[in-house]
């Protein structure tokens, strides 16, 4: 696009080592304008607005927009602009629902792009979605599809890339290093010297290679202790439960006259994401009976085989742990997807005699939503 047309600009902005150079690239490009354009600065949120304990992720976001608002005046004088004639703008954008693909990311932008007139996308070339640089070409694709200007701040990049693709942060690499040496060491069983020299090296590989994608967020001092001894906790409750639905299917299998009766079922549930949603979903799967087939935002696909499998997961009792796990015990005190009317029952079984199926239910090839709660809101 040429420099004298009077564009809005917007700029995603994420921390990286060309983010500084970036804001002032984009200062240099509304001063050569015949037009000052209007300049926004955005941070695209990988949470959703909803969720618990994201309010150190909105506070660590808007820290680093008043902090690019600050530069960005600062270039525009240096640049011999009015910083008072010059609109910057900053937003917090995406957080009505999470963010996973580029296209996902992409929408948002279009959007808030459109809102507010700017045609013209600047990318930060290290910019990373969920931590991965390679995601970003996609991601100009999309937004050039949408009929954006997209370019590259030809800014200068650091001389040497990481051979694994993707960012991390110490706090990140220290707790997985730990982590995984000290799990080394249990399965070793503190052998000895070799142990310690061989579990060291295993864990700082793991620590490379994975800890860019092993947290959603960087471990905090003062919250993942408490959160490694509420899953103490959580544990022994997990293991009840798998008991009780392993002696409930064993039931039904060894008995023929009890009925099976699989499901495909679907909940809203409120864990956020990252890692609270994944040991949710992998605590469904471990209890017998019940198997997360899909998490779509925080809507879980699960197929149930019994109704007493059914009826717990809609009780929400798996869900009340976990975010006891992540939250605290005010987080607990939740209604259930029962009585939030977040649950769907989507798969009909073969009629049986009297089109009634084995709950009672009336077969009618129509979508079954959990009695007197009404079902999800579409």
């Amino acid at each position: 696009m040429a420099a004298d047309q009077a564009a809005g600009v917007c700029v995603p902005v994420q921390r990286s080592v060309t983010l500084r150079q970036t804001v002032d690239y984009a200062v240099q490009q509304a001063r050569e304008a015949d037009e000052t354009p209007p300049i926004h600065f955005v941070f695209m949120a990988s949470w959703r607005g909803e969720d618990p304990g994201t309010d150190a992720d909105r506070k660590t976001a808007q820290e680093l927009l008043d902090q690019v608002s600050v530069w960005a005046r600062y270039d525009c004088d240096d640049a011999g602009l009015d910083p008072e004639s010059v609109e910057i703008s900053t937003a917090i954008i995406g957080t009505g629902d999470y963010l996973f693909s580029p296209a996902d990311y992409a929408a948002a932008l279009s959007s808030y792009a459109t809102d507010h007139g700017l045609d013209r996308i600047i990318i930060d070339p290290e910019y990373s979605l969920v931590g991965q640089t390679t995601l970003v070409e996609p991601l100009e694709f999309e937004l050039r599809q949408a009929g954006f200007a997209v370019e590259e701040a030809p800014v200068e990049r650091p001389a040497s890339r990481s051979w694994f693709v993707g960012t991390t942060s110490r706090p990140r690499f220290i707790a997985l290093f730990g982590t995984s040496f000290i799990f080394y060491q249990v399965l070793g069983g503190f052998a000895g010297l070799f142990d310690i020299v061989t579990g060291a090296i295993t864990a700082l590989v793991v620590a490379i290679a994975l800890s860019s994608v092993s947290f959603y967020r960087d471990p905090s001092l003062s919250q993942s202790p408490k959160r490694l001894a509420r899953s103490l906790i959580y544990l022994p409750y997990l293991l009840y439960e798998i008991i009780v639905s392993n002696l409930a299917v064993a039931r039904v299998i060894l008995d023929p006259k009890l009925p099976i009766d699989p499901r495909m079922t679907r909940l809203r549930v409120f864990v956020g994401s990252g890692f609270p949603l994944t040991t949710l979903c992998n605590s469904i799967t471990l209890t017998p009976g019940t198997l997360t087939v899909k998490a779509d935002d925080q809507q879980l696909y699960v197929h149930s085989l019994l109704p007493f499998a059914r009826e717990g997961l809609f009780e929400g009792s798996l869900e009340r742990w976990v975010r006891f796990v992540f939250y605290g015990r005010e987080a607990a005190r939740f209604p259930t997807p029962k009585e939030r009317g977040d649950t769907e029952i989507l798969q009909q079984p073969a009629a049986t005699d009297g089109g009634q199926d084995v709950d009672g239910d009336s077969v009618d090839g129509s979508t079954t939503s959990t009695a007197d709660e009404g079902g999800l809101d579409e």
